[in-house]
């Protein structure tokens, strides 16, 4: 015999016409509750579908939803088997189900075989993994629940529906086995134990445990969209409309927005885009966003999942976005993008709360220290409140653009890389740099502004722009091509954002600059700094008192980890290249005034001392600044060195 098997085993054609009602029945209310979930969207502002290649969409849907490529990279020993089992359980099952669909109504039968085996075997196999999963989610909730993972009624309905329709599954494959054996039942390793299990089956046996299978499916069927198991619909819509622009990227806000709406950010849910509102309904709830969110592993109120959970009350009980998200939370953030990049399902966080400071800011309502760098930006150009760029060049005669300087690389100096004694360091070291290379560089002295980042992740969107606009205008009439900058701000600001006031420049980091030079033969990388027959003892050859501190907005936002490892072989953190912990000082916090024991710089010095090192290489003139207070915070008696990774490449320069 052919092996194959019934798809109606022991079910009337009566019985199949209600099979039929009752699927369609469940299908559309799943349908009703997600075109009411559509038209809550719709509440929000429109969205255009043109700007991105549908090519490009779909790849999104296969890497990040079918191939599950950020659960995979997760860190969760745990939580990501977990979910993985559960999820690729889940597709397979339902693969096999559609097949099964479209065997029986094609014209064209191919449900046998040894295509059957593999089809029997593969679900099998597939089937238990499933189980495995919902048994691993119903211990981790409800024996040893994380406390980043919530816990609601609606779980538990959930978990134990699929738990039991997955156990009645496998009674239904052992029912059917038992009362038609075959040869090729071996295919079926689980269907098969349970058959015998099961025993002596009769027919109405049989038929009642198929009647409950199918049941079962249908409520669960009818029911997606109003449990967590929701995100596996929404996140394809979510996933497929994901703006085009980089993550380093917050969208702007033209005048003619503004003097159409009457609103600057958002002070209600619905004024958010539709994307961003699909976007909560997404949301796995899975907690990966509060375990990487530095705030609030410092203890502040900030949680990433809660923000997205917030959103959703706002637009349902029409409260306002700052009530709902709380003042406090909002300003907490870093903007380091950690919670962006952990999320499986692409939520971007950090322009949910920019767009909730956009509102604050534009009522008055951010005070202190915040409302305070912003003046200084406004008025002086510079986030430090100084107007002179230039002290930091005393002794090395740098050319400026205004003199008439040719030159081939603008090098950009920044608000900190002028006034602050470790950051100018880093900009002499380098020019110096840049001199030993035969580079043709410039500056535009006192001509630069502040590019405007603070001004935009704090909320004040046209002082921003008002900023970039300033900057851009110079550069153009200068005619500069290249840019160079040690601030990974400035960096991803002009890289990322100045395209969108049509600022198109070539920008570079420091470090990808330098390594640049390196590959060309016009610099030389730093030796690992103890002798080399540490590496026949079995040493890794890196430095042995040397430490890397990734930037968050170069490493993890513009995913540029290569170009400073190029300079120098060094120790890495416990969280290193795209997973770096934030030093704090992003989305305007260098500015604003927190209970030291709430400083994520601590956290991320005591990360960076515990290698042993005894030098701290960083690439961020802010990172400077915040580690360095944090290291003399954490080790006050000890003699630690904290240097930019430029300082160590010049000094080992001959």
């Amino acid at each position: 015999m052919t092996p194959t098997r019934p798809e109606f085993f022991h079910v009337s054609p009566t019985g199949q016409l209600l099979f039929y009602a009752l699927a369609f029945l469940s299908i559309g209310v799943m349908a009703f509750f997600i075109g009411r979930r559509w038209r809550e969207w719709r509440r929000g502002r429109p969205i255009s579908w043109s700007v991105k290649p549908n090519g490009e969409r779909i790849r999104a849907i296969w890497t990040e939803i079918l191939w599950q490529r950020k659960v995979r990279q997760s860190r969760k020993s745990y939580g990501a088997p977990m979910h993985l089992m559960l999820f690729f359980g889940f597709l397979i099952l339902f693969i096999g189900t559609t097949l099964l669909a479209i065997n029986h109504w094609s014209p064209v039968k191919f449900h046998y075989g040894t295509y059957f085996l593999a089809y029997e075997f593969t679900l099998d196999v597939f089937g238990a993994f499933f189980l495995v999963g919902l048994l691993m989610a119903i211990g981790r909730r409800y024996l040893r629940r994380p406390t980043s993972v919530g816990n609601e009624s609606g779980d538990a309905y959930l978990l134990f529906l699929l738990l039991i329709i997955t156990v009645t599954g496998f009674l239904l494959e052992g029912a059917r086995i038992a009362l038609q054996p075959h040869e090729w039942d071996l295919f079926s390793p689980v269907g098969k134990g349970v058959a015998v299990m099961l025993g002596g089956m009769t027919v109405p046996g049989y038929q009642t445990i198929w009647w409950t299978h199918a049941g079962l499916i249908f409520l669960f069927l009818a029911t997606i969209p109003l449990t967590h198991l929701r995100h596996i619909i929404y996140a394809m819509f979510s996933t497929y409309s994901v703006p085009p622009r980089p993550v380093g990227a917050l969208a702007p806000i033209s005048l003619e927005e503004v003097e159409r709406t009457g609103k600057i950010g958002a002070t209600e849910a619905t004024d958010y885009n539709a994307w961003q509102l699909a976007s909560a309904d997404a949301c796995m709830e899975c907690g990966r966003c509060t375990d990487v969110c530095p705030a609030h592993g410092a203890g502040k109120s900030l949680d990433p999942k809660r923000i997205v959970q917030d959103l959703r009350i706002a637009l349902r009980d029409g409260k306002p976005v700052a009530e709902a998200m709380t003042e406090e939370a909002l300003w907490a953030c870093t903007t380091c993008n950690a919670c962006v990049r952990e999320c499986p399902v692409n939520i971007r966080h950090v322009d949910l709360i920019v767009d909730a400071r956009r509102a604050l800011v534009a009522e008055g309502r951010l005070t202190g220290s915040g409302a305070n760098v912003l003046r200084q930006i406004a008025s002086t150009g510079s986030a430090w409140g100084t107007t002179d760029r230039e002290a930091w060049m005393e002794g090395l005669d740098v050319p400026l653009v205004r003199n008439g300087a040719e030159f081939d690389v603008l090098l950009w100096v920044g608000c900190a890389g002028a006034v602050d004694k470790g950051a100018q360091k880093t900009n002499r070291a380098l020019v110096q740099l840049m001199r030993q290379a035969g580079v043709r560089f410039a500056c535009l002295g006192n001509d630069e502004t502040c590019t405007g980042d603070p001004a935009r992740r704090i909320g004040d969107e046209f002082l921003f722009q008002q900023m970039a606009e300033k900057n851009i205008g110079t550069m153009n009439q200068r005619a500069v091509k290249t840019v160079v900058t040690a601030c990974p701000h400035c960096f991803n600001t002009m890289k990322n954002e100045y395209p969108q006031f049509d600022g198109l420049y070539d920008v570079m980091h420091h470090t990808q600059f330098l390594a640049k030079l390196i590959s060309e033969g016009k610099l030389t990388k730093l030796p690992p700094s103890f002798e080399e027959r540490e590496r026949g003892r079995g040493g890794v050859g890196v430095s042995s008192d040397v430490v890397f501190h990734d930037p968050c907005y170069l490493a993890r936002v513009n995913k540029e980890v290569d170009a400073p490892r190029k300079l120098h072989d060094m120790l890495q953190p416990a969280e290193s290249g795209e997973r770096t912990l934030c030093c704090g000082a992003g989305g305007g916090r260098m500015w604003m005034e927190e209970p030291p024991n709430q400083r994520p710089g601590i956290r991320r010095a005591e990360q960076l001392l515990a290698t042993g090192a005894k030098t701290i290489a960083v690439a961020c003139p802010f990172c400077r600044i915040m580690i360095s207070d944090s290291v003399k915070a954490a080790r006050p008696d000890e003699e630690i060195n904290i240097v930019d990774i430029a300082e160590l490449l010049l000094n080992d320069q001959t």
